[in-house]
């Protein structure tokens, strides 16, 4: 039997891990210089244990999902 997400401890417990994170995703899908990427706005969901990071960079904005436990991006979506 597996622990609950309660249980285990997470790789990214707070918006100082996550922000990097989500700047390197963008960095690596987009090509960007890390100086033009801003962060707009995070948010850490209580029920999933996910962090969600917006972020802007030249005319584009994208938001960052993130895993707090497996440490890890499950999905960048363009707004």
């Amino acid at each position: 039997m597996s622990p609950g997400i309660g249980l285990m401890k997470r790789r990214l417990p707070t918006e100082k891990e996550a922000v990097p994170l989500a700047i390197s995703g963008i960095i690596q899908k987009y090509g960007v210089n890390a100086d033009s990427v801003k962060t707009l706005e995070t948010k850490y969901d209580d029920d999933g244990g996910d962090w969600y990071v917006a972020l802007g960079f030249g005319e584009k904005r994208a938001i960052v999902k993130m895993d707090s436990v497996q440490g890890t991006i499950t999905e960048i979506k363009e707004i």
